[in-house]
């Protein structure tokens, strides 16, 4: 990559993404996949971990080809390494792709030009997958480093998913928690998207509500109580 800027093209870079972001979804959906393949099938599990690994590898290189073109189309050069930081995450670490469902749907939306839905609507949905998406990523990677760890408490998939769900919902009971370095920087990484989903999550409702509230106190006549 070259810190060069080239000549952006903004238009050939909005139509790459419109017609991309749906097949590159449905690509980190097969690399979820493989990797929960390669994460919870038992060792002598061939040819299966084997295909797995085949399908984490070349998804990741649709990644990468789709991160260059994009970085080409922009002509940022390399500053569109830290201005696009979450697409750089998620090259990086492509379990945090399910970060990219707001992108996913504005593409969605921009090809087929049916109405969107209200900005409620849209948090909570953007919330929901998020949160299914981001706990399973999670508890697959955290059993990934804990299960053979020892004096570890995540000895399941079970152990995995109940400790994602305890950590995303910020509840955080204590009884399964990760003890390797890697499952550490997993969970820091868990508790700060649960609390942006959850702190989303609140604030759209509490404004829906007042708005509900608003509109009944509109509708009263005056002088009642």
């Amino acid at each position: 990559m070259s810190d060069h800027p080239t000549a952006p093209d903004p238009v050939r870079l909005k139509e790459w993404e419109q017609h991309t972001e749906v097949p590159l979804f449905a690509a980190a959906l097969v690399f979820l996949t493989g990797y929960a393949v390669r994460v919870l099938a038992p060792v002598g599990a061939q040819p299966w971990r084997d295909i797995a690994l085949a399908l984490v590898a070349a998804t990741w290189l649709l990644f990468v080809v789709d991160y260059g073109v994009r970085l080409r189309l922009s002509g940022l050069g390399l500053r569109f390494v830290h201005r696009h930081w979450l697409d750089t995450a998620v090259l990086l670490l492509p379990l945090l792709r399910p970060l990219r469902v707001v992108q996913i749907y504005t593409a969605v939306q921009q090809r087929r030009e049916r109405p969107r839905m209200s900005l409620y609507a849209r948090v909570m949905t953007y919330a929901g997958l998020t949160a299914v998406l981001l706990g399973f990523s999670a508890a697959l990677a955290v059993y990934h480093q804990e299960k053979g760890a020892p004096d570890s408490t995540i000895r399941t998939f079970g152990d995995a998913v109940w400790w994602a769900c305890a950590t995303l919902t910020t509840v955080g009971y204590g009884d399964a928690v990760p003890v390797t370095l890697g499952g550490r920087i997993v969970a820091t990484g868990l508790m700060a998207c649960g609390l942006a989903l959850l702190g989303a999550v609140t604030g759209s409702f509490s404004s829906w509500l007042l708005q509900v509230f608003a509109r009944e106190d509109e509708k009263r006549p005056p002088g009642s109580a």
